[in-house]
């Protein structure tokens, strides 16, 4: 029997690369899209690639309209601030949520209206909320009612540290973090930051200096998984590519930690996780290798002149990072197995 689903926002980058995933899911079955702007459309009126198949011939609605269609899931793929309005819609009628928001991914309230400049209307929501990550929440997800798919660039920097910081294997400061991402995270919507002369033969950081709202939620999931209080250097990049983010991760071992330690970590880390790929240690990642899947691939490096440890970690932000990740948790949340519909291979070249 399907699982009739309905995406909430469908035609953001996050929301087409739902509708491409859901596609080719054997479960799940697509029922509603939103879009405030292009509703009476059909999806293949927007998305070409979507010829030719049922979920193309499926007419966008308004967004006010999705609480009169019954499905047993919905993905909000809307703006933060916007995700938070939608959930209790959902919630109440029993239909189960997993949002790709910012809305739900905080305990505190406090650091979400901090960092997002807005109120939270929906705080008793948050502590029924389960952070999205599989591979540290997977029990928890299984029985959750309200997902929070965590932001791309977290995703990466924590399942980069998870291993270190979970087995005492690194001091909990300093923690520098240099990261790339490609430019299909800062979404659809036209932007003169990231229109193809502004991006294409440059490269750029931003909101450097712990000014990205990021940073508060890789602190409070890594001071969780580290049990003290965490503060890391989050530095981010843009690159000239479409999708892909690849973080490089300084930290320094603790006396009596060796690297084939860390090392051996990782690779039972990988050993254990479906979608953790630890490279050799004479290899490093390559964001081509992890394009369109679901993988977080993982370089270990040690400088042995500075005594520093170098962790690389590699997804793609749209998927990992974001629409896959969201479907992972659904999978989780119904009963699946988490890698249902999300069984493919890098897109080479």
């Amino acid at each position: 029997m399907s699982i009739f689903v309905g995406i909430v926002g469908a035609l953001g980058y996050t929301g087409a690369e739902l509708i491409r995933i859901i596609c080719n899911h054997p479960e799940f079955e697509l029922k509603f899209a939103t879009s405030r702007q292009e509703y009476g459309k059909k999806l293949m009126d927007i998305f070409g690639h979507l010829k030719d198949t049922k979920e193309g011939e499926i007419e966008i609605i308004h967004p006010d309209r999705c609480r009169e269609i019954d499905v047993d899931l919905v993905f909000l793929a809307v703006p933060h601030k916007t995700a938070m309005n939608f959930a209790p819609i959902f919630l109440d009628k029993g239909i189960k949520v997993v949002d790709l928001s910012a809305d739900f991914r905080f305990s505190d309230p406090n650091i979400y209206e901090e960092w997002y400049q807005t109120k939270h209307l929906h705080k008793n929501l948050l502590n029924k909320a389960v952070y999205g990550l599989i591979e540290i929440y997977k029990n928890e997800i299984k029985k959750a009612h309200l997902v929070a798919n965590p932001g791309c660039y977290p995703t990466s920097i924590i399942l980069g540290l998870y291993p270190a910081l979970k087995n005492n294997l690194i001091n909990p400061s300093p923690i520098l973090i240099d990261s790339k991402s490609g430019t299909s995270g800062a979404g659809r919507a036209a932007k003169l930051g990231v229109i193809f002369s502004e991006v294409y033969d440059n490269f750029r950081p931003y909101n450097v200096a712990g000014g990205h709202r990021h940073t508060p939620e890789i602190e409070e999931q890594l001071s969780k998984i580290a049990n003290t209080n965490i503060y890391v250097s989050f530095n981010p990049h843009l690159l000239p590519i479409q999708r892909g983010i690849i973080s490089t991760i300084y930290v320094t071992l603790k006396n009596n930690i060796s690297f084939d330690k860390l090392y051996k970590t990782y690779y039972e880390f990988s050993t254990k996780n479906r979608w953790i790929r630890l490279y050799p240690r004479d290899r490093l990642i390559e964001t081509r290798f992890v394009r369109g899947t679901m993988y977080c691939d993982i370089s270990l490096c040690f400088d042995q002149r500075t005594n520093t440890t170098i962790i690389i970690s590699c997804i793609d932000n749209i998927c990992r990072g974001a629409s896959g990740q969201a479907v992972a948790n659904a999978n989780l949340m119904f009963g699946l197995e988490e890698d249902t519909g999300l069984r493919n291979l890098a897109l080479i070249p």
